[in-house]
């Protein structure tokens, strides 16, 4: 018999670095301790990386540093042995928490972030959906609602602020080349692995301060929870005696630089008329004409309107519009055809003799209402798999800018053959879900065509893990059937699809002369 994704999950759970606890109810997730390491690859050429948003690595600029030689830097130097003598437990923890990796460390953030305000806005007395307000995030409803393609673009554009104030960073840290401070000064004893790297400017305030930059936009109501978490993030580097005040200081600025050249992208890629409701009726009539016999309508009472109509318009990160016209899917089969007939009888099978092993895989992979949604998954696995390669902070930000660009273009995808084909949802024919009801049309599935699109990226980066990869998205798109919320083929066009938008990614990360 062919072995499923949870065998081979269970058997890979060292090379995942996760623990799973596995149940038809139970979605626990344990991960271990991640400990502190020296990259195996400097990447000491990553400052001529092809960039994203940055016209070149000198786009931004930083101060150029004070000698070793200098008063100042002795100065400096003394004050660092001073930060990291004595320190309390809550010091130590900070370090050993925040020297597992910036990008790791960030990246997690913004997934609990998500998960956190990745809940649907209640009907009111009214009957009516109120809808977030990003000038009064903290209201009810909170702002944002991190359903999946918002975590997706959310992800996309911290990954991409990482990765470009990086290969900024890099640049510099060669044109410099300061040593790090134990290196020019024996008597400073650091609490973490030190490499060659140089340290002028600090990656880890590069990578604080453009991670920054982007959360406090994505979510304005965690404005004084992620301070505190970049003032943590940058004390840590004293207290672990890795930088003086002046390599975090450049960092912070070249991060903060960076961060606000990305989200001046982000500001104009049309997410703010994603959820434009007058284009709906527009959306019914056209497919009406093309061929639907029948098109989505909300189950909810009172009905709720469909979740960002227009996000199939949002802005394109690894190819362009008329590319998206060409890979877009083919129309589903039509209720009423011998194909519909058998995939909604599969549905109604599975409802009445749904199996263990079926629940369990519908509910690992539902990723719903307070997760961090099928896109946080899969960045989670990314950064496992690079932190167990012991990337350095900027492979790793280029792993999770490739597999961020390419799931927001797999929503930005599937969303628009969503409301470009409109198709209706098993719950319109009686059968009845386990995993939720979304609130938008069938076809396509977005967990696979978002897996599809993880597998292909993360099957380049990882070869040898290719398979693994493979199968954890063939799983979760044929979660979707076991939890009867698709039909069979929104899924497999769906996983296809997103194969095809991940080869795109795939063709930048050859191109980006990082050597992959």
């Amino acid at each position: 018999m062919k072995p499923n994704f949870r065998t081979i999950l269970l058997a890979g759970l060292t090379a995942f670095g996760v623990s799973l606890v596995l149940t038809s109810c139970d979605k626990t997730i344990t991960e271990p301790v991640r400990p502190a390491y020296a990259p195996a690859d400097v990447d000491a050429s990553a400052g001529t990386w092809k960039t994203y948003i940055l016209t070149s690595p000198t786009a931004v600029t930083i101060a150029s540093p004070a000698a070793t030689t200098s008063t100042a830097y002795q100065t400096e130097l003394t004050n660092l042995k001073n930060s990291s003598v004595n320190l309390s437990d809550k010091q130590r923890a900070a370090v050993e928490y925040w020297g597992a990796g910036a990008v790791y460390r960030w990246n997690e953030i913004a997934r609990e972030l998500a998960a956190k305000y990745n809940l649907p806005p209640a009907s009111n007395a009214e009957g009516k959906y109120p809808v977030p307000d990003a000038n009064n995030p903290l209201a009810d409803p909170a702002f944002p609602f991190a359903n999946p393609p918002y975590a997706a673009r959310t992800l996309a554009y911290l990954s991409v602020a990482q990765y470009d104030a990086l290969v900024a960073a890099w640049n510099y840290k060669y044109q410099f080349n300061r040593l790090a401070p134990s290196r020019i000064d024996a008597a400073v004893k650091p609490s973490l692995p030190v490499s060659a790297l140089p340290s002028y400017p600090s990656e880890d305030a590069v990578v604080a301060n453009a991670s920054y930059a982007i959360l406090v936009a994505m979510f304005p109501g965690e404005v004084g929870y992620l301070a505190g978490k970049l003032a943590e993030h940058q004390w840590s580097r004293l207290w672990a005696g890795m930088n003086v005040q002046s390599d975090i200081t450049a960092g912070a600025d070249l991060g903060t630089q960076v961060g606000a050249r990305v989200m001046a992208r982000a500001r104009t890629d049309g997410m703010g008329a994603a959820n434009n409701q007058t284009l709906t009726a527009g959306m019914i009539a056209a497919a009406k004409e093309r061929g639907q016999s029948m098109v989505w309508e909300s189950q909810e009472s009172p009905a709720r309107p469909p979740m960002l109509p227009n996000y199939g318009a949002v802005g394109l990160w690894n190819f362009d519009r008329a590319t998206l016209v060409k890979i877009r899917p083919g129309v589903a089969p039509q209720p009423g055809s011998e194909q519909f007939r058998k995939e909604l009888e599969e549905l109604q099978n599975i409802q009445k003799n749904q199996t263990r092993e079926q629940a369990r895989i519908a509910n690992y992979w539902a990723d719903g209402a307070g997760s961090y949604t099928p896109p946080g998954h899969w960045h989670r696995y990314a950064a496992n798999a690079a932190h167990d390669a012991k990337f350095s902070e900027v492979r790793m930000a280029r792993t999770l800018a490739l597999l961020g660009t390419t799931l927001q273009d797999a929503g930005v995808c599937c969303w628009e053959t969503k409301f470009y084909y409109y198709t209706p949802r098993p719950q319109q024919f009686g059968v009845k879900t386990s995993v939720g009801l979304p609130n938008f049309p069938s076809y396509t599935s977005g967990h696979s065509t978002f897996s599809g699109a993880a597998a292909e990226v993360l099957g380049y980066i990882f070869p040898n893990r290719a398979n693994e990869f493979t199968a954890a998205a063939k799983e979760a798109s044929e979660s979707r059937v076991y939890g009867m919320i698709h039909f069979r083929s929104d899924c497999e066009v769906g996983l296809q699809c997103g194969k095809n938008i991940g080869s795109y990614a795939v063709l930048r990360g050859k191109a980006d002369g990082s050597g992959l």
